[in-house]
């Protein structure tokens, strides 16, 4: 037997009495620790979700805290338009002389002595003509038409009884009952009597007329530009028509129209 042929028996024959069987590759990995090693990549996988979700809603929170905190301090902020005043350009003015006035200005004067008890307009108002702008009280002026009427009626007593004396006189003189100076006296005093009737008359026409200014009218139309006067002023009447308030008159009337 050759060297080569003692090799190959000797290879052949078993070192040991039990069988040997050929293992696969895939069967040498034991399937416990896979399934260990699967499960274990599964929950890391799920707490890296979990941590990321987590830190999202963190992130996003905190983001819009800072935000929020941030547009709150902005609009605490006061907004202010700052204007540098700058001089402009210079213009040309041209000053003419000039006046303006009313056509018509009238200061209206008390032309009786009283206290002012009404006042119906006052600066700025506009008037019509007669219309009634205040009223006067005036006591001392009616107690003398009171009295002046009274005489009135004493001086038409009196030319009453002396027409009456007159024609008797008259008719008596015809005849020689009475004088002829007896008869022209009583006549001459008929006409004295009638005298003092006319002016007793024209006393009270005075005084009723001065009665009537106790309210005092607007004479045209027109705007109250000034009033020298209040309710309760005594007003006295001056016989030149002067007025003692310093301007003049109660009121003073514009026509501008």
């Amino acid at each position: 037997m050759s060297a080569n042929e003692e090799n190959v028996t000797t290879a052949s024959k078993p070192e040991t009495g039990e069988p040997q069987t050929l293992k696969s590759p895939t069967s040498a990995v034991a399937p416990g620790p896979s399934r260990h090693r699967g499960a274990l990549l599964l929950a890391v996988v799920a707490l890296v979700l979990v941590a990321a979700v987590v830190y999202y809603g963190i992130h996003s929170r905190a983001v819009a805290e800072s935000r929020l905190e941030q547009e709150t301090s902005e609009a605490a902020i006061p907004t202010v338009a700052v204007v540098f005043p700058k001089e402009g350009a210079p213009t040309d003015e041209v000053v003419l002389p000039g006046v303006t006035q009313a056509f018509i200005d009238a200061p209206i004067y008390a032309r009786t002595n009283g206290y002012l008890v009404h006042w119906y307009f006052d600066i700025g108002a506009r008037v019509k003509k007669d219309q009634l702008l205040a009223v006067i009280d005036t006591p001392e002026v009616d107690q003398q038409l009171q009295q002046a009427r009274a005489d009135l009626d004493t001086a038409q007593a009196n030319v009453a009884i002396a027409k009456i004396t007159a024609d008797r006189w008259q008719s008596l003189v015809s005849d020689g009952s009475v004088s002829q100076q007896e008869t022209d006296q009583n006549v001459i005093n008929l006409k004295a009597m009638q005298a003092t009737l006319q002016a007793n008359a024209a006393n009270v026409r005075r005084l009723e007329q001065l009665q009537s200014f106790e309210k005092v009218y607007a004479p045209f139309d027109g705007i109250i530009t000034a009033r020298h006067t209040d309710i309760g002023q005594l007003q006295v009447y001056k016989d030149i028509g002067a007025w003692q308030e310093p301007a003049g008159g109660i009121i003073d009337i514009d026509f501008d129209e």
